[in-house]
């Protein structure tokens, strides 16, 4: 079909190219919003534009029961609503001979519109006690079984390396892996400068462990670097490190521990422990590199016991006389 004129594609692809030029999206956040329109579009039967252009409320209601009966997650629903809702928002303010797009929308039809309720889901974090532990594991000798020999040192100081680092400064995974020799990592200074999303940079202070984990690793890693690789980790190949990678190195990490890692558990770690010894949410707010406050409370919520702990020690009607 010809993507030109009254077809439903060749509106979705102005859309995308508008977050992309003027929202400049991501390419994950670009592919989730054409999967999301390509679902709407099969569950609506809409095949051109205008088709696109009429549906209405009962219309986008009627989809979204369609994926509650299908099974999906009421998360899942709700992340495709909000794509939905972000498309009809821009074809209200828009329009767009070329794209089909001849007047603007005078109601979005995903106003009014809710997802399935959903509990809110707590990220899981590691006590201060599982953190050291894990930092402090000997896992040399299951990476000498399965690593080229001579490498397996070098393996575990990276790996070490990536580890302190994570729990360290709060990155997310897509940061860490992007982080170069010479692109924001400063030793002496004990600091990390990143660029998260959209765009947005902050500088994170580091840890003295991770500081002398990073040295550690910064003194052999040209035993594996490729000659001109500027990242930070490597591979065995000499190559930047992919993120996919690093989960699988934190998982071995961890592997007889009981403990499932993922780089999503250290970065809440790493903001629950800063919190529960600051109690400053706006500096969390900053380090995590969060637009919103609201997500830093639900990201580094406090369980009750040690809120308990806290409110017994410091008011003075619950001190014990």
């Amino acid at each position: 079909m010809s993507r030109t004129g009254g077809d439903a594609h060749s509106l979705i692809d102005a859309f995308l190219a508008a977050q992309a030029h003027e929202r400049q999206a991501s390419r994950h956040t670009l592919d989730a919003y054409r999967r999301d329109l390509a679902a709407l579009l099969r569950l609506s039967g809409a095949n051109s534009a205008a088709a696109l252009r009429g549906l209405d409320s009962h219309g986008i209601r009627r989809c979204a029961m369609q994926l509650h009966a299908a099974g999906n997650a009421p998360r899942s629903i709700a992340r495709r609503l909000s794509a939905w809702r972000s498309f009809y928002r821009w074809l209200a303010r828009n329009a767009s001979p070329e794209a089909g797009t001849a007047a603007g929308l005078r109601v979005n039809p995903c106003d009014g519109v809710r997802s399935p309720k959903k509990r809110q889901a707590l990220p899981k974090a590691l006590s201060v006690e599982q953190g050291a532990a894990l930092l402090e594991r000997d896992v040399g000798g299951a990476e000498d079984a399965a690593d080229e020999g001579r490498h397996a040192a070098l393996l575990r100081l990276r790996d070490h390396a990536i580890l302190e680092l994570f729990y360290s400064s709060g990155l997310r995974l897509a940061e860490l892996a992007a982080l170069d020799c010479n692109g924001g990592l400063d030793l002496v200074a004990g600091e990390v400068g990143v660029t998260g999303k959209r765009g947005k940079s902050r500088i994170v202070p580091l840890g003295r462990q991770a500081r002398a984990a990073l040295q550690s690793w910064l003194a052999r890693r040209h035993e594996l670097a490729a000659a001109g690789e500027p990242a930070l980790f490597v591979s065995l190949r000499g190559t930047r490190l992919a993120p996919r990678s690093i989960e699988q190195r934190l998982a071995r990490w961890a592997q007889g521990s009981g403990i499932r890692l993922h780089p999503h558990m250290l970065r809440h770690s790493f903001a629950s422990h800063v919190l529960q010894s600051s109690g400053d949410l706006r500096a969390v707010q900053e380090m995590l590199g969060h637009a919103s406050i609201a997500t830093t409370q639900v990201y580094t919520h406090l369980d009750y016991q040690h809120l308990a702990k806290v409110y017994d020690a410091a008011h003075p009607r619950a001190r014990k006389r």
